[in-house]
């Protein structure tokens, strides 16, 4: 979603880069562009340079909780992962959550593997703790009445990673910054759709599909599940990526729709929503 952010600064950011560029990584062809492409913008091409919308401190504030959190999460994975490769490598019986108390008391394997695994039980220990208060502070930051399936969490993360919602003026606006629109080569009479763009903001597209598969769920009512239930429904005879598509597709206007709740544009209920 492109959003003007001002001319004038538009203008000293570009310089700003094209003098790092230069200074940092002596890369004259790329100075040279973006050069090219200013004196283009300065004389009145509007296409030249695209203008971002930048997060204020506070945006980035309260996104940098859920992200956070995201990356203990990833951390905790990664050492579990490791633990089990261990156990699989010398032929042992690899065990979900070994690292928990209860399982790692319970563990059969060596004593040199146990004096390894004790390394990493008490960080992940430690990273569990941490994910969990977050958990609740994150969660204890919705709204209330949330949508049926909606989920505490996912909706923080969602409005947090939007930041404002009626800085979007149209659904085209909402639509291209989940990057979850598909991309066009056409020409002429031919037109061509590839896959979606992944443009905007990975997370708030991840939220998203997530959530989508929820609603398909606990929202059958919700008009795109209506429309997709023949491919999305449980024992629905459809290949995978017939049933990706339809969820992308749930996904991108859902994302549509709740600009236009949260915007008041429209009310749940007519949407087949329920809460």
């Amino acid at each position: 979603m492109k959003e003007v952010c001002g001319r004038d600064t538009l203008i000293e950011r570009t310089v700003i880069v094209v003098q790092r560029a230069w200074l940092e990584n002596h890369d004259g062809l790329d100075a040279k562009a973006l050069c090219l492409k200013l004196d283009r913008f300065v004389q009145g091409n509007r296409a030249a340079l695209a203008m971002v919308r930048v997060p204020s401190e506070a945006e980035e504030r309260s996104r940098a909780i859920h992200r956070q959190r995201e990356q203990l999460v990833g951390a905790r994975k990664r050492l579990e992962a490791q633990g089990r490769s261990l156990m699989v490598n010398h032929g042992v019986e690899p065990v979900q959550q070994w690292w928990k108390r209860r399982a790692f008391s319970r563990l059969h394997v060596p004593e040199w593997m146990r004096a390894m695994l004790s390394n990493a039980q008490p960080i992940l220990l430690a990273l569990e703790e941490k994910i969990r208060a977050l958990t609740v502070q994150l969660q204890s930051a919705a709204g209330p009445n949330q949508l049926r399936g909606l989920g505490l969490m996912t909706s923080v993360i969602i409005d947090r990673e939007i930041g404002d919602w009626n800085r979007f003026s149209n659904r085209r606006q909402i639509a291209s910054y989940t990057g979850l629109c598909p991309g066009e080569y056409s020409s002429g009479n031919t037109r061509l759709q590839s896959c979606v763009t992944k443009h905007g903001n990975p997370r708030l597209r991840a939220a998203l599909v997530e959530l989508a598969w929820r609603l398909v769920r606990f929202q059958p009512n919700y008009k795109p599940v209506l429309k997709w239930r023949a491919i999305l429904a449980k024992g629905a005879l459809a290949t995978g990526a017939a049933r990706k598509k339809a969820i992308v597709a749930v996904a991108r206007q859902l994302a549509v729709d709740l600009w236009r709740i949260k915007t008041g544009r429209l009310r749940p209920e007519e949407l087949g929503l329920i809460n």
